[in-house]
């Protein structure tokens, strides 16, 4: 790979004279500047983009830190974020954290050391970050993020996502219940169930001990707690999944069982990714908008980069309901 002292020496000039050809940063002669531009074009040298970042301190470049990129909410939010940034002049370095505290930090340590202009990170269930601590880097937190931080934060009302659910079950006459939540002690998995189970309550329902089991978010973490549920005796007649990749899980342990969806188990999830429409019966879920909410994550951080000095922002997003052929009133409906 050329260097500019390469060019320099092709040229006949000095390499401060390239520099300030390449930078418009003092007048050359025209003679030299032809020169130079001539070298350039020969050797396809090409400015180093760290070089120009320790002069300009800007380097045009966004971090993205997420769990995992082949859950398809998670890439559908990274598009949007994308998409965002860069319409307003940005790249974007995306790295996988895998829920792993210690490769978290690491990609930490190494968007730094490669001066993002800005971060946005969807991972932070563990940290050693203080809660009144801020990273030296504007900094937008996702959903997954602990709340009690002192950095800009965009999520969704989990809470009322988990009321919608129940209110649509027991509007269709559903009674016994389910729900798989994801990992044990994760909040906005926390938050879903609580919405969920306080208005199953109201409705004269309720959510048993042995009713709520916990998996990974995943499609197989859905189908071997599906399995659970359904084989037991009293099995539930709807179920509840914390996301739409454990609700794919449910259809696939359903149809192995000959247990019909939706008549004889309605299923619900959450997120509306875009398989989520194609899986069969089509999945009744709670949609986030994801690509609305990469959009205004980057929306954010766009404006925590041009003032720093903003208080911290909350932004939470109401989720709507999508009803589509995973759920339907009980048979013979219950009065």
């Amino acid at each position: 790979m050329s260097t500019i002292k390469d060019v320099a020496k092709l040229a006949g000039v000095s390499y401060t004279t390239v520099s300030h050809v390449l930078n418009e940063t003092r007048p050359v002669s025209p003679e030299a500047r032809e020169r130079v531009l001539r070298a350039v074009e020969d050797l396809a040298y090409v400015p180093s983009a760290l070089a120009r970042s320790l002069k300009s301190k800007v380097t045009g470049s966004i971090g993205l830190i997420i769990p995992n990129n082949t859950n398809p909410y998670f890439s559908e939010l990274a598009r949007g974020i994308e998409d965002s940034c860069y319409e307003a002049g940005y790249s974007v370095i995306l790295c996988n954290s895998d829920d792993d505290p210690d490769k978290q930090r690491d990609y930490l340590q190494v968007l730094m050391t490669k001066r993002c202009d800005g971060l946005i990170i969807a991972t932070l269930t563990q940290t050693d970050l203080k809660p009144s601590s801020r990273l030296d880097v504007p900094t937008v937190l996702l959903d997954r993020a602990p709340k009690e931080l002192d950095t800009d934060l965009v999520s969704t009302d989990n809470v009322l996502g988990g009321e919608l659910a129940a209110r649509h079950l027991l509007e269709l006459q559903r009674r016994r219940i389910a729900c798989i939540a994801g990992p044990s002690g994760l909040a906005l998995s926390d938050e879903r169930v609580q919405g969920l189970s306080r208005t199953l309550r109201q409705g004269g329902a309720s959510l048993a001990e042995g009713d709520l089991l916990h998996a990974d978010f995943s499609s197989t973490g859905g189908y071997q707690a599906a399995m659970q549920l359904l084989r037991r005796e009293g099995r539930p007649d709807a179920i509840f999944c914390c996301n739409d990749m454990m609700a794919i899980g449910v259809l696939r342990a359903a149809g192995e069982l000959q247990i019909e969806v939706p008549g004889q188990l309605s299923v619900v999830g959450f997120d509306d990714i875009e398989l989520a429409q194609f899986v069969h019966p089509p999945l009744t879920t709670v949609a986030q908008n994801t690509r609305r909410l990469g959009n205004l994550t980057a929306q954010l951080l766009l404006e925590r980069i041009a003032d720093p000095a903003l208080p911290a922002r909350r932004e939470t997003m109401a989720p709507q309901l999508q009803i589509r052929g995973s759920t339907a009133p009980f048979p013979n409906s219950r009065k």
